[in-house]
This record gives structure tokens, sequence and C-alpha cells, in this order.
């Protein structure tokens, strides 16, 4: 038996993973904005004692909504209710640092972690859609680097407004009529490059100390951002080898900054296709290829990659000579990795379509429950994984076969918790509660 235990979130998109997934006969697309399909969900993932449900959030209108179910409900409603609905699983939610601002956002993640009782986490972004900027009063999106420094010291700022109550300010003595110990309350008066934020918080220190740091993005500054500030790393890769690379660079890049790498964990997607034997399941994983739009696909490479190509070359070798490799887009993760998949294996552009259909350039696999199993269980014990985000193709069915086929084969195994043992996010991940940081010398009267 393992005495470390497998972490598994599901990651939770309308309808599911895969671009068609609105349009297989598994799914119900009039659910889809109904909160009771949602609440549902995440009392199955709870059942089955994941640690967290994730619920990936963008400040702008997806450029795929023609043909795929990608509109954004807004994370920290939806998460609201579906705390309500739960007692123990994990709630993570993404906001941007380039399109909030610190004390709003503070306050929301500290509001989620109270009503929640302790089950709150951030996951950051900069926001790689350009097409935000103008939702926002900008002009033009800011550039990779200059989204990453506002980031750094976004995430500063949040935690100094997070640690502005110490855990003793709130003191509800009903007999000496003393609420709040204000010598314990602190402005942080933050003033730098990009934000300028008195504080303090207008709620108290929230039951985590503050909510799990998380964060998703493996590109240079991405490993760094996440060796500094990154308590759970969301990642994708396609073979074990280049997840195996990216889990030792991000604990060496945590370890050399002073912390412990155990309380760095690399949770790369895995969408898994599950059927009875090998042949059902690549079956089903083709019946969902057979739904995709060409016209979305061939956009989507467009973006990627900067290759403009019709549906009349669909059959034929993907232009490698052809990609565009200037500017952001030959600097991100992304990039790299739909390049890393052409190069290996060089498909047609249809077959590449059908790979990057499956999950976004996430690890799609196709199999049986044993299958699936061995496949997480290699990576876990082989240096890529402490666990993994599960991003069922399709929603609910898809998540109904893992939960039911493959968790009882990693409990068997020794490799998943039988129950909860812990109540908070931190509890579940392993994480201590942060002690606050020192207060500055400025109370509030």
């Amino acid at each position: 038996m393992s005495a470390r235990k497998l972490h598994l979130n599901l990651f939770v998109y309308p309808g599911g993973h895969h671009e068609a997934a609105w349009r297989h006969h598994g799914t119900d697309p009039t659910r889809l904005l109904d909160i009771g399909f949602y609440q549902d969900l995440a009392r199955s993932a709870e059942r089955a004692a994941f640690d967290a449900v994730f619920f990936a959030d963008g400040p702008s209108l997806a450029d795929n909504v023609r043909y795929a179910s990608r509109f954004r409900l807004e994370p920290f409603t939806w998460l609201s209710a579906v705390a309500a609905a739960t007692e123990r699983i994990g709630l993570i939610a993404t906001a941007s640092t380039t399109y909030t601002e610190p004390y709003n956002l503070a306050r929301l993640f500290a509001s989620l972690d109270h009503l929640s009782r302790g089950r709150a986490g951030w996951n950051i972004v900069t926001t790689g859609a350009p097409q935000a900027a103008a939702n926002f009063g900008l002009d033009a999106h800011p550039v990779h680097a200059e989204r990453y420094d506002r980031a750094r010291e976004f995430v500063d700022v949040v935690t100094r407004l997070w640690d502005s109550w110490e855990d003793e300010a709130l003191v509800a003595d009903q007999k000496s009529g003393l609420f709040a110990d204000t010598d314990r309350i602190h402005e942080i008066d933050h003033a730098g490059r990009h934000l300028k934020v008195r504080g303090p918080l207008n709620l108290p220190r929230s039951p985590q100390g503050r909510p799990v740091y998380v964060q998703a993005g493996s590109s240079e500054d991405g490993r760094a951002f996440a060796a500094a500030y990154a308590e759970a790393v969301f990642t994708a890769h396609q073979t074990l080898r280049r997840g195996q690379e990216f889990y030792a660079d991000v604990k060496a890049r945590a370890a050399a900054l002073g912390r412990d790498p155990r309380q760095v964990i690399v949770l790369p997607g895995i969408s898994p296709f599950i059927g009875s034997t090998e042949a059902e399941a690549r079956a089903l994983h083709q019946e969902f290829n057979e739904l995709t739009q060409p016209e979305y696909s061939l956009h989507l490479l467009q973006r990627l990659l900067g290759l403009e190509l019709s549906a009349d070359e669909l059959d034929g070798p993907v232009p490698r000579s052809l990609i565009e490799t200037r500017g952001e887009r030959g600097n991100g993760s992304r990039f790299q990795l739909v390049l890393d998949i052409i190069d290996r294996e060089q498909p047609t552009v249809r077959q590449l379509l059908h790979r990057l259909a499956g999950a976004r350039g996430h690890r799609v696999v196709a199999g049986t429950p044993e299958q699936i199993a061995d496949e997480i269980q290699e990576w876990f014990e082989h240096g890529a994984a402490d666990g993994f985000n599960i991003m069922p193709p399709w929603l609910t069915g898809g998540f109904d076969l893992f939960a039911e086929h493959v968790v009882p084969i990693l409990r068997a195994r020794g490799l998943f918790r039988t129950a909860y043992t812990g109540a908070t996010l931190r509890e579940h991940y392993g994480l201590p509660r942060p002690a606050a940081a020192p207060a500055p010398s400025k109370e509030i009267a």
C-alpha cells in the first residue's frame, strides 16, 4: 500500500472537455445553465472524496462559442451555490490578476472561504485572451512579461489584505462589548508599480488563513511564478517524459527559493474515454471526434500556431515550415505543446485537430478502467504528478464512469483515499494553514 496519496480534482467545463461534447447524445445541453446540474456534479465528486471541483473562467467571450459550449458562468456566484449544496469538497475558482482589482478579489475569495468553512482555492491567471482588453477600457492587451510583473505584485497585495486582520482580531465578546480588537487590524499602505491599495480588508481572516494558491501555466514566467507562489500547479503534458521534466523543474525552483517542494502539488490534466474494452473506448473517442466542426478547429490552429489552412487541406500533413513562432505565441507553453505533438507524431491536419478537440492540449487517453488507472499510477509513481485534474470528455456521463470504475481501482491499489480525513481544502492537499504575515506598525483606530 502506498503512503502517499493521489490528489484528484474534477475540472468542470459546461457540457464537458471535448469541444463537441454538447452535441453528443449523452449530454443534455438544456441543463448547462442550471445550477442544479453543477450541484449534482459536485455532490458526485464529493461522494468520491475528490479534493476539489475546479471552475475555469475568463473575462471575455470565447471565440469558439459558435460551435462549442464555451460560455462563462461567473465563478463566485457558481461556487457559492455549490458550497451550499456540499460539505467537504474544495472549491477552486479562476480569477485574473490582469482584469480585476486586488481589493475586490480579496473580498470575494475571503467571503467564499468563510461561507464554505475553509474550502476555497484561487486559480491565479494573467489572462491570455487579447480580446479581454476591450472589455476593460484598454486599447491593447498587456504583453506577457508585463502581465506576470503585475501578477507578482497583485498576489503580494492580496496576501497582505488577507493578513490585515490577525487571527485574534475578531473578539465578539458580548459581555465586554468588544467586537473587534482594532490593534490587531492593520492597513497595508501599498504603493507599487502597478497597484496602490490602502487596506485593511473589511472582513476577518478566513478559516484557511488564506485560500489555496493555484496556478496554471508552464512557460518560463509561469514556472518561476509557480515556484514562488503556487501551492497547487495545473499543467498540461502529452508524454511522461515532459511531465517528469516539468515536475522536477518546478519542485527544484521552489526548493531553491526556500520552499518545501512537497507543498507544491503538481496536477496535470487528463481526459479519459472509458470503455469495457480498449476498442470500445477508442470507438467512443472517435464518435466524439466525428462531431467536431472543422471551421472552428482550423481557426484554433490559426490562433495557436499562426497557420491559415482550408478544409481542402485536412487530410494533408501539417505544414511545419509555415508555423509562426514570433512574439508571445512562440513563447507560450501551449504553443510548444502543440509543436511537440506535430514533431513527435507527424499527424495530418485532421488528426491534429482531433488531438486538440479532446481537451485543448491536455492528455487524452482511451482505454479500460484498468488502463486509465495504470496511466495515472505510472505518472504518480514516476515523478510526473502528485495527482490529476480529471477532465471528463462529457458531463455527467464521463465523470460517472470515472468515479464508478476507475476510482475503486485506485483505492484497491492504495493510491487514493476512501474518505475525507479533513474538512478544508488545505487539509485535503496536506498543506499547512499559513501564519499571518508580520503586522506593520500602523493600526486602525
